[in-house]
């Protein structure tokens, strides 16, 4: 659709990401406007529609909170595209992602292939799995981006001291099997539908691939095979935008380990030469 958009952009801040938006929407003619997640608000009462103002949102960032604030903003986010304003991501695709165990269960029950996995809410527990699993996990945080708190345990003291501090700290023990590769993954970013540009994330004298703790980026042509796996696991979690990892096993396997909903594009751009920015406010314009 022609004619100015009204952008509203949800974050934490004035991140690299969110100036890029607001750079791009601009420079198509749309205005966008930067609002802290933490300061939204709604009204109920007298046909008041809820904040804020705008012909498409986009959620850039879920600030840290706690329970009860990250229910009202998906709440609010939820009531938002009710009255008819597109959210981007859609509130139900966030609230997926942004859970590992629900989103990881998503893309099993889609066909996919995913690490094997246990997560539970006590020590012994874990314990048991940590065997069953090969005495070989990765621990990750049940919320989680840019591969922060995660740690690979191979040593059962190790996994004795840390599932005993997470239990007391009462959080949820999450562990995946690990999964022998080659030392990169593959980070697909998935625009409506449409494979818009990948990745393949080399680490650098580390398991972890991330580029933000420090893995090494460079571009990438999908075959049939990676494609199709990152298009369905989009469909899976019916996320319109969003970045897969894929990781190629030694053993010619090849795993979904998530998706990410509100996925970061720096590295994207830079090695691969795409305007993503550009491509997601064109896209998102096209959903008023």
């Amino acid at each position: 659709m022609s004619g100015c958009v009204r952008f509203c952009i949800l974050s934490g801040g004035l991140g690299w990401h969110v100036r890029d938006l607001v750079r791009a929407a601009e420079a198509r003619g749309h205005t966008a406007e930067v609002r802290d997640f933490r300061l939204v608000h709604g009204s109920v009462g007298r046909g008041e529609r809820p904040m804020p103002e705008a012909d498409c949102v986009l959620v850039r960032t879920m600030p840290p909170g706690s329970l009860e604030q990250v229910v009202f903003r998906m709440d609010l986010l939820h009531r938002i595209a009710a009255c008819g304003v597109p959210v981007l991501n859609p509130p139900s695709a966030l609230e997926t992602c942004i859970d590992k165990y629900l989103s990881t269960a998503r893309l099993e029950a889609g066909g996919l292939p995913v690490p094997e996995t246990v997560v539970c809410q006590d020590a012994e527990t874990a314990l048991e799995a940590f065997g069953r699993l090969g005495g070989d996990v990765v621990v990750k945080p049940l919320f989680g981006s840019e591969g922060r708190g995660m740690c690979r345990i191979s040593h059962a003291e190790l996994a004795w001291r840390t599932f005993r501090t997470l239990e007391r700290t009462a959080c949820v023990l999450y562990l995946q099997k690990f999964v022998p590769h080659f030392g990169y993954d593959v980070r697909v970013f998935v625009l409506g539908g449409k494979v818009l540009a990948a990745m393949r994330r080399r680490s650098n004298g580390d398991w972890r691939t991330n580029v933000a703790q420090g893995g090494l980026a460079e571009a990438m042509r999908l075959d049939s095979r990676l494609e199709a796996l990152a298009l369905r696991a989009a469909e899976a979690v019916r996320t319109p935008i969003c970045g897969v990892d894929l990781l190629p096993a030694q053993d010619g396997s090849v795993y979904v380990l998530e998706v990410n909903a509100v996925p970061g594009w720096r590295a994207l751009s830079r090695v691969c030469a795409v305007d993503v920015a550009d491509e997601l406010i064109a896209f998102a314009a096209r959903q008023r």
